[in-house]
C-alpha cells in the first residue's frame, strides 16, 4: 500500500505567518493548501510567494470550493489558474453542468498557455456537517449517501477526485475508479482536538483506508513544533503503509 501524500492546511489570510510555516515545512515532503482566507487577501502574487518559500516541486492546492453558474465558475477557474495551482476544488453540488464547465474552462486555458491544468476537486459533504446538520438544510438522506451520489457525479464530470471526509472513503473506493482520487480532510492525529470536525479519524486509519491525500491543518499549524507534528504524522502513515 502506497502512503497518501499530505497537505498542510495553512489557513490564515496573513503573508508573513503563512511565508514563516511554509518555511518551516519546506524540508518535509508535504504539499500546501491555501484557502479562501490566503487567497482572497493575497491572491495570485501571495501565492507566488508561497510557492517560493515551500521549494521546487511542492503540490498546491488551492481550496476555494467554488459554487455558482456553470458560466461564473468557469471564468473563475480561468482567473484562477493565473497562479498556477495543482490542484482546485468545487462543490460538486454545484451540478454536473457547473463541474462540466469547469473542466472544459481548466483544458482551454492548459491548451492555449501550455501548461498543465490543474486537477479539479468536487466538494462532497463539507467535514464540519453531520446527519443532524444536513437535515436542517433539507438534505434528508443520510451524509454517506449524499457522497456517494456527489462523487459520483463527479467522477461522470471527467473531475480528478472529490474531497470527502475519513469515514467516507472505504465506501467511495469501491465504487469509483482508479485513479480517481479521494483528498481527505477532517484528520486528527490520536489525542487531538476535533474542533469544528464531526467526522474526523487519524492519519493512519484514513491510510490504511485507501485515501489519496490527507488534508491537516490545525495538528500542525497550532502546535507548539509544527515540524515536529508533521514529521509524526507523516511517519505514521508511512509506517501503516509499510
Amino acid at each position: 500500500m502506497t502512503a497518501p501524500r499530505i497537505f498542510c492546511a495553512v489557513d490564515t489570510p496573513d503573508l508573513s505567518p503563512a511565508l514563516e510555516l511554509v518555511k518551516t515545512l519546506s524540508a518535509l515532503p508535504l504539499g500546501v493548501k491555501l484557502g479562501l482566507e490566503f487567497f482572497i487577501a493575497q491572491g495570485a502574487a501571495g501565492m507566488e510567494k508561497v510557492r517560493a518559500a515551500a521549494g521546487e516541486g511542492t503540490e498546491i492546492f488551492l481550496d476555494l470550493k467554488l459554487h455558482d453558474i456553470p458560466n461564473t465558475v468557469a471564468g473563475a477557474l480561468r482567473a484562477a489558474m493565473r497562479a498556477r495551482p495543482d490542484f482546485i476544488t468545487l462543490h460538486a453540488s454545484g451540478g454536473m453542468e457547473m463541474m462540466k464547465a469547469a473542466q472544459e474552462a481548466a483544458q482551454d486555458v492548459a491548451a492555449k498557455e501550455g501548461v498543465a491544468a490543474p486537477k479539479l476537486l468536487g466538494v462532497t459533504v463539507l467535514t464540519s456537517l453531520d446527519d443532524v446538520a444536513l437535515e436542517r438544510v433539507g438534505q434528508l438522506a443520510p451524509a454517506l449517501e449524499q457522497v456517494e451520489r456527489l462523487a459520483v457525479l463527479a467522477e461522470m464530470a471527467g473531475l480528478s477526485g472529490v474531497v470527502c471526509s475519513p469515514h467516507e472513503i472505504a465506501h467511495l473506493r469501491k465504487m469509483v475508479k482508479q485513479p480517481f482520487l479521494l483528498v481527505v480532510p477532517g484528520i486528527r492525529p490520536a489525542g487531538s482536538a476535533a474542533g469544528d470536525q464531526k467526522r474526523v479519524m487519524t492519519p493512519a486509519q484514513a491510510a490504511e483506508l485507501g485515501a489519496d491525500y490527507l488534508v491537516v491543518g490545525r495538528p500542525i499549524t497550532q502546535a507548539q513544533d509544527p515540524q515536529a507534528a508533521a514529521r509524526a504524522i507523516l511517519e505514521s502513515v508511512e509506517k501503516r503503509a509499510a
